[in-house]
């Protein structure tokens, strides 16, 4: 499934693919929201998951610059490498999630260290790098200031933050993270999730203290 947004700024498309996350000893079923940034003249990939046929059908014969990966899990780099060999594009990753792409590729290493602050210039603006750990140590959302959008992988939903009872997570370092990195931005800010519908900063900013309560009961 995919659908295009024609707001202001870089174009922003939204490919759905469907498959499976394991971590800890368990597997479950997800659908992810994979993510094109860009126009004619060049795109940037987020989170290819799971199908890379589906995500080279969306991209079609459009030149990518950058496979962008918001965090280690499996089911966000599923089909990074294929897709990215694919279109001849660098992958991006977080160091601090290496152990959990090495799971998954043991013998292909991520082709360059994303950071706070990297900067990607993609349909004549910029797409700027937010570190937000505690989804995983290497969590990362993607901000395009310019169009007042925010790709914030499985760092911040519709609802709430995102998941973190699994190995390498952190409640206390998500809430920070997203308190400080993502709640400072514009309310206006619509933020594109990893999984599932759209959000915006102004509807998520005002649970932050039902987030904290709900964690201590």
């Amino acid at each position: 499934m995919s659908g295009i947004d024609e707001g202001p700024g870089a174009p922003v498309e939204r490919t759905v693919t469907s498959g499976t996350f394991s971590l800890d000893g368990g597997t479950w079923d997800v659908d992810n929201n994979v993510w094109l940034i860009g126009d004619a003249d060049g795109l940037v990939v987020i989170d290819p998951a799971h199908d890379a046929e589906a995500i080279l059908a969306a991209i079609g014969g459009r030149t990518v610059s950058a496979i962008i990966a918001t965090h280690g899990h499996d089911d966000h780099i599923s089909a990074a490498v294929a897709v990215a060999d694919a279109v001849s594009a660098p992958i991006w990753l977080h160091p601090g999630d290496r152990m959990l792409w090495d799971r998954v590729y043991p013998d292909r290493a991520p082709d360059n260290e994303l950071s706070d602050g990297t900067v990607f210039t993609v349909g004549g603006t910029e797409l700027r790098a937010l570190h937000t750990p505690g989804h995983s140590p290497g969590s990362t959302c993607l901000h395009l200031p310019e169009a007042a959008t925010l790709f914030s992988g499985d760092t911040l939903f519709n609802g709430g933050p995102g998941a973190t009872g699994r190995s390498f997570s952190s409640f206390e370092q998500i809430v920070d993270s997203i308190t400080t990195r993502l709640l400072t931005l514009p309310p206006q800010t619509v933020v594109h999730t990893g999984h599932g519908d759209d959000t915006s900063i102004g509807l998520e900013a005002p649970n932050r203290q039902a987030w904290l309560d709900q964690a201590r009961t």
